[in-house]
């Protein structure tokens, strides 16, 4: 009886084999083909455009721009403290960059302590009362606008439609009534 080996092994076959035995485990053994999109070396910095994008690397990571930019950026609180480079873990940190441009501890404390040696920290407590009073206010006012425009309908289930909107009186009531509130608000932020 002729027990000769018969089969023949291909190259993919005998190449992964040599692979194993030399302990080249995760090696190729083939060589694939097809496209291959032609790719650009950029470097940090760089603003390019790419299938109707503009993108730019910072921080060695590839980012989209966009419009929004400069909003993120504003709303974006550094790690690190720009005035003092301590870090920005305090919870109110975050809260004072986005007033002061500084973190809490120390930056914001040691200026507060510098205005009440000049005797300034009560002016400067009640500027930034009256900017919050202000703020308020506004958002009031843009408020009673929106309550004055809208006109609220609905449809039921049968087909009839539901005039829930306030009646001119009533609206003229809500109006007078904030834009009392408005006026004994601003005469006490002067």
């Amino acid at each position: 009886m002729d027990s000769h080996l018969k089969k023949e092994f291909d190259s993919k076959a005998v190449n992964r084999v040599r692979n194993i035995v030399n302990k080249d485990y995760g090696k190729r053994t083939s060589t694939g083909t097809g496209y291959e999109k032609k790719r650009e070396k950029h470097k940090e910095g760089d603003i390019w455009e790419e299938d109707g994008r503009t993108w730019t690397i910072k921080n060695g990571v590839r980012q989209n721009i966009t419009k929004l930019d400069d909003a993120k950026k504003a709303y974006q609180v550094p790690l690190t403290c720009p005035k003092c480079g301590g870090p920005m873990k305090h919870w109110l940190a975050k809260k004072m960059y986005k007033i002061h441009g500084f973190c809490f501890d120390p930056c914001t404390i040691e200026m507060e302590a510098n205005l009440k040696k000049a005797g300034l920290y009560e002016e400067y407590e009640r500027k930034l009362m009256q900017g919050n009073m202000k703020a308020w206010a506004n958002d009031l006012e843009q408020w009673l606008v929106d309550q004055l425009k809208e006109n609220v309908t609905f449809v039921t289930e049968d087909g009839t439609v539901e005039d829930w909107s306030a009646d001119d009186k009533n609206k003229a009531t809500l109006a007078r009534n904030v834009n009392q509130y408005l006026h004994y608000l601003k005469k006490h932020m002067e």
